[in-house]
């Protein structure tokens, strides 16, 4: 059948299962726009109110999910308002196919109206690009986008769409071969030797440590990670982004690590023999010094992308692979060990760490941004899906929100995007309708995609927004107390007033002052059907402890004294 280039694109989401997109209109995108009319059965459309909120609600929908998420815009300042979710979701390899209007074909370069070189511009932040101008290539260049977005180490791609090839016309035939690039070809399993050099080193090892990222995840590795740390009793390190991998109550997870990370965490990795890094990348927030990083142990490193392979801290077996294919090698040609005594070790400092936790020590009887998540955490069973934006309360939300399934902690790992957790929030419940959805922000970053609420009243999506007010940019003047002789430039926050704000767009609100009140703000969430915003207003001058200063060696935290010991 013969298509408009519009229908097609249109044509083929609908055959790589796409059901909702996430999208603003404007000239140059028009005639695709125009063709949903015909697709309003199969394509759901999510008007967003900015354009960041439709790569964000993308990215949220693909972390929620492990499927391609899609968003849609315009040429010119459309398409560049993607590219801060596009690098969002690059950094934290999450897949997404954005999908831009462009000027026609003969006016590319003439700085026509609303013209960007987009594909130049997302170059740097995009897994690969494309500018289409022949609408016969139109069809398959959108499976390959798919097939790229969704394979290997999953990350986001762009598809720039003239106006005029949307309006031309051609014969429609879905590509249904595979996809073959050449080039382009993910590692899957570890060779014989590399099994066998990581055998040994399992085997000779007595302080090993697993550090388990995002990439477990991904994989779909979940059962492979606990069988490793169970037969070998290895304890689990988790990455940010890792959280959830593995239910963080199982006796062999010993927390999260890096910056703000749990000191056992950070003593057992600077303490080990050997790391088993499973799918994760040794960022700086992870490693602090790296020429002090776990100096007296071995280390494997498996992941997906070989670029990430002796990038930041040189290995001794290095594994490109699936990380799933790779574990299932090595797990039938393992043998059973015990660490006891390292075991044992790792739970004195555990204890330790215990005897300095704010929730049992504070009697200043302010409202803590601790007391706010662990509540929640306590009230919605653990079982929500939190979507964190960047900030204080997103470290405290990594250590007072335990998570026992994956995939239910989205936040901004890598680059850090302020903005990111409530439309984020959107498309996660737009992908697990079934589930219980809290956007758990900041007074600040919520400022920053504020307009979403619209979105979230005009689809009534029933997400929980708990804002931490703390009047302030917290991390921010965190690190101006410690290291800024506490000179707060620019860093105290006048904010609106949240209740009314959310009554100006018809969402139910509450405002939580005490303790006391955490559980009814609860009870009130899931009362309503739709978006319910509560606003938490905690102490202004919180520390999140542990903290690693930047470039610190790992060990060299600052932390909370305990009871008695003078600050």
């Amino acid at each position: 059948m013969k298509l408009k280039g519009a229908e097609i694109i249109l044509e083929c989401l609908i055959r790589e299962g796409v059901e909702v997109m996430f999208g603003y209109p404007g000239g140059a995108i028009l005639p695709t726009y125009d063709a949903m009319t015909k697709y309003t059965d199969k394509l759901h459309h999510v008007l967003v109110r900015h354009e960041q909120g439709a790569s964000h609600m993308a990215d949220g929908y693909a972390r929620a999910t492990g499927k391609v998420g899609v968003c849609i815009a315009t040429s010119g300042p459309g398409a560049t308002n993607l590219i801060t979710g596009l690098a969002t979701a690059m950094m934290d390899s999450s897949p997404v196919v954005a999908i831009t209007g462009q000027v026609t074909v003969p006016a590319i370069g003439s700085d026509a109206f609303q013209e960007t070189d987009v594909t130049g511009a997302t170059l740097p932040v995009t897994k690969h690009n494309y500018l289409v101008t022949e609408v016969e290539e139109l069809a398959y260049i959108i499976k390959e986008a798919f097939h790229i977005a969704r394979t290997g180490r999953p990350g986001p791609v762009l598809i720039d769409v003239p106006k005029d090839v949307q309006n031309a016309i051609t014969e429609f035939i879905y590509p249904e071969d595979d996809i073959h690039l050449p080039g382009y070809r993910p590692p899957e399993g570890a060779d014989d030797d590399e099994i066998e050099e990581m055998l040994d080193l399992l085997k000779n090892a007595e302080r090993p440590v697993i550090l388990a990222g995002h990439g477990v995840t991904m994989s779909g590795a979940n059962a492979e990670l606990q069988e490793l740390a169970e037969r070998a009793q290895i304890p689990i390190t988790l990455t940010l982004l890792g959280k959830g991998a593995i239910p963080e109550d199982h006796p062999m997870v010993v927390g999260w690590m890096g910056m703000h990370g749990d000191a056992a965490c950070n003593h057992a990795i600077q303490e080990a023999d050997l790391l088993i890094a499973l799918g994760m990348r040794f960022d700086d927030r992870v490693t602090g010094n790296i020429k002090t990083y776990s100096p007296n142990s071995k280390k494997i490193h498996i992941d997906i992308d070989p670029s990430e392979l002796n990038k930041n801290i040189l290995v001794d077996v290095p594994v490109a692979g699936d990380l799933k294919t790779v574990l299932r090698q090595v797990l039938p040609k393992m043998q059973d060990v015990s660490h006891p005594e390292w075991l044992n070790r790792i739970r004195d400092w555990q204890e330790d760490a215990d005897e300095r936790d704010i929730l049992k020590h504070d009697t200043s009887g302010k409202l803590l941004t601790a007391q706010v998540i662990n509540d929640l955490w306590k009230y919605t069973d653990g079982n929500a899906i939190t979507v964190s934006d960047v900030g204080q309360h997103q470290m405290i939300e990594a250590q007072y929100y335990p998570h026992q399934r994956p995939s239910t902690m989205l936040t901004s790992g890598g680059l850090g995007t302020m903005g990111f957790g409530f439309p984020a929030s959107i498309g996660a419940k737009f992908g697990k309708p079934e589930e219980e959805v809290w956007a758990i922000v900041g007074d600040g970053g919520f400022q920053m995609t504020l307009c979403e609420l619209a979105t979230a009243r005009q689809e009534n999506i029933n997400v929980n927004i708990a804002i931490i007010n703390n009047a302030f940019l917290g991390m921010v003047r965190q690190w101006q107390e410690l290291f800024y002789d506490r000179r707060y430039q620019s860093t105290p926050m006048l904010s609106p007033d949240f209740c009314k704000l959310a009554e100006a767009y018809g969402i139910p609100s509450m405002r939580v002052t005490d303790r006391s009140q955490v559980q009814e703000s609860v009870e009130f969430a899931r009362s309503i059907d739709g978006p319910v915003l509560i606003e938490y207003v905690v102490e202004k001058e919180e520390m999140v402890y542990p903290m690693v200063p930047a470039g610190a060696d790992l060990h060299d935290m600052k932390r909370r004294p305990k009871t008695g010991e003078e600050a």
